[in-house]
């Protein structure tokens, strides 16, 4: 949103023969604006208002001639419920497949938290299927949602709060609470706790930016997600005998028992994740006879689903985590 301080006012255009008369004109960076009013008094008193915001410093919005303050306020009647799918419509397009997953189901958890307090539909399965499947799939709007869900939906928006109300703490706590259960009730892990905040702050991160809030307001806001239990439990990892016996185990499998050997083996001894040993090729293996081998990785394949990537393909091919696209990571064999 790209604001002006380039404003200017006229006098107060009388026009006879008209139900409202009295027109209050400005310009903001040379596009004219006007609104008009029954009464001259009540031009004028638009008028001194547009002229004091304009004195204060405040900046002017060139598109609707506002100044920011009443655009802010205009926006944040705007309800939560069409933000989240504004900011999965201007995402989509720069965002693999998994990750538009993944966003859609922190938002799906949230969206329908935030509603009037107290209300509830009648069937919280049907509301969180249609927002995550629907309402936050942009492949899915070429065609209208079934029956139920656009029922659900239709719920949903005359419920969904506005987000004036979004800056009241007790409000952004009942959303993040959301966030730590699942749809039966029970206690989400701490990771995928965590993972759907920061999804979350995203989303507020971006509504800043388009002037619907002046700051994020999860920003100050007391609440601390569960804690992440990193400690790694001793009695619980395999010691080399022992994971040299089970890959031998793997190994003499019928079927597939050889490729999951060499999926293990990849893991373990090059601590590579398993979207990486997926996309593993050939021509990235430098294989000597005896010593020390080298991996050169370059990209992973993840999971994604089809109804979340462009082409419908189930995979989706993603460079290293957290590299630059054309990104390559050697990794050392041991002998």
């Amino acid at each position: 949103m790209v604001l002006s301080f380039k404003v200017r006012f006229w006098e107060i255009r009388e026009r006879s023969g008209r139900a409202k008369a009295f027109d209050v004109r400005w310009t903001v960076n040379g596009r004219e604006k006007s609104e008009s009013f029954l009464t001259k008094g009540l031009a004028e008193s638009r008028r001194a208002k547009l002229i004091t915001a304009a004195r204060e410093g405040e900046p002017f919005d060139p598109k609707t001639g506002l100044p920011a303050s009443e655009l802010r306020e205009l926006r944040q009647r705007t309800t939560w419920y069409t933000v989240a799918r504004e900011y999965m419509d201007t995402r989509w397009e720069r965002t693999p497949g998994n990750t538009r997953r993944t966003i859609a189901e922190a938002l799906a958890t949230i969206t329908v938290a935030f509603v009037d307090k107290g209300v509830v539909y009648h069937d919280p399965r049907v509301l969180r299927r249609a927002v995550y499947s629907w309402a936050l799939n942009k492949n899915a709007w070429v065609h209208e949602p079934r029956e139920e869900w656009g029922a659900a939906l239709a719920w949903l928006e005359r419920k969904s709060l506005p987000l004036s109300e979004l800056e009241d703490p007790d409000v952004l706590r009942r959303g993040l609470d959301a966030l730590c259960r699942k749809l039966d009730g029970t206690v989400a892990a701490a990771k995928t706790t965590k993972r759907k905040k920061a999804a979350i702050n995203e989303v507020f991160a971006a509504a800043v930016e388009k002037g619907y809030f002046t700051h994020n307001p999860l920003v100050s806001l007391r609440w601390t997600a569960p804690e992440v239990d990193d400690a790694v439990d001793p009695d619980c990892v395999p010691n080399p005998d022992q994971v040299a016996r089970l890959l031998e185990v793997i190994r003499q499998l019928p079927g597939r028992g050889a490729h999951l050997y060499a999926f293990f083996a990849c893991m373990y001894y090059a601590a590579m994740r398993p979207a990486e040993v997926i996309h593993l090729k050939k021509s990235q293996c430098r294989l000597p006879v005896t010593g020390w081998g080298l991996l050169n990785l370059n990209g992973g394949v993840v999971t994604a689903g089809r109804d979340w990537t462009d082409d419908g393909a189930v995979h989706e091919i993603h460079s290293l985590k957290r590299r630059a696209a054309r990104a390559t990571r050697p990794v050392k064999l041991p002998p």
